[in-house]
């Protein structure tokens, strides 16, 4: 095995230790496929990312890695993948990224600051955030209630009707399951032999859950994002549901208008807060999708 440089990093984190881990291996145009599928299962992490090479201009070759295989989008190693890259590579404050559903451009913005206004213990200063243009949504079939009830173990009376349950994709699906309060939210649970029946029904993996009752009045949904099917019991926090998700709200009006600003909090059952900001605009023809959040570097380190 080459001695590859790598590092983890924690996206969409509230602070270090929390958010999605993900790690990103440097110069893995030495690697083969087999051994990236290797590495990724070692971490174990939702998603590990791989940079093959590129430059500035023409964007970095980039793939991404669940601990069942490779996956063309995913959206927090896509933030994570960028910071590494504009943090070690000088790639600048916008990085493209070519991944498998083509190339996706990350920005830096300079969120709210602490009052202290101190850098963060990586040096990165306090409310800086990545953000990421997704591709445009695409909206596919809705579901009915009964079977997600049996697939998330709650009852019927947990979901909120005045929403449809929909698959929605930016470049890998997602489920849109809207559930009446975070009690249900609470109780939802993946049962798996109905989850394989769902599956091979509907050939959707990823089933994201929201509500409208935060933990925080700062916040505006309280979400959990299950995709077994990818070998992730539960996800911490999911840029690419979440960029569906924001289609979702812009495309139903869920506010009242094509347009939506809003902040997601996921991944506090598992131990992991995370927060991710949505913004979407539905322009009749397509919906424009962002999500963005913080970056936390954790460790940096090398193969033996």
């Amino acid at each position: 095995m080459p001695q590859n440089a790598f590092h983890t990093v924690d996206v969409f984190a509230t602070a270090k230790y929390a958010g999605n881990q993900l790690a990103v291996f440097e110069d893995a145009d030495a690697l083969s496929s087999d051994q990236m599928a290797a590495l990724a299962n070692e971490t174990n992490y939702s998603e590990t990312t791989f940079i093959e090479g590129g430059s500035p201009d023409d964007g970095y070759d980039v793939r991404i890695f669940t601990p069942d295989g490779e996956i063309p989008f995913a959206g927090h190693p896509t933030l994570g993948t960028a910071a590494v890259l504009r943090e070690h590579f000088d790639a600048g404050d916008e990085v493209t990224l070519n991944l498998g559903v083509g190339p996706i451009s990350v920005e830096v913005r300079d969120g709210n600051s602490d009052a202290d206004g101190d850098d963060g213990d990586d040096g990165t200063p306090d409310g800086e955030q990545y953000w990421m243009t997704q591709n445009a949504p695409a909206f596919g079939e809705e579901l009915d209630p009964e079977t997600l009830a049996e697939v998330l173990s709650l009852d019927l009376a947990d979901f909120d009707g005045d929403w449809p349950i929909q698959v929605v994709s930016t470049g890998l699906p997602a489920v849109m399951v809207p559930l009446r309060d975070r009690d249900a939210l609470a109780r939802s649970e993946v049962f798996t032999p109905a989850y394989r029946s769902f599956f091979d029904d509907v050939g959707v993996e990823n089933l994201f859950l929201f509500c409208p009752d935060p933990r925080d009045d700062a916040n505006d949904f309280a979400a959990r994002m299950y995709a077994p099917g990818h070998g992730v019991a539960e996800d911490p926090a999911t840029g690419s549901a979440n960029g569906c998700f924001a289609g979702y709200l812009a495309r139903h009006r869920y506010f009242g208008d094509e347009e939506i600003e809003v902040t997601v909090e996921q991944g506090y059952e598992m131990g992991r807060p995370s927060h991710l900001h949505l913004e979407a605009e539905d322009r009749g023809d397509e919906v424009t999708v962002r999500v963005g959040g913080r970056v936390e570097f954790v460790s940096t380190g090398r193969l033996v």
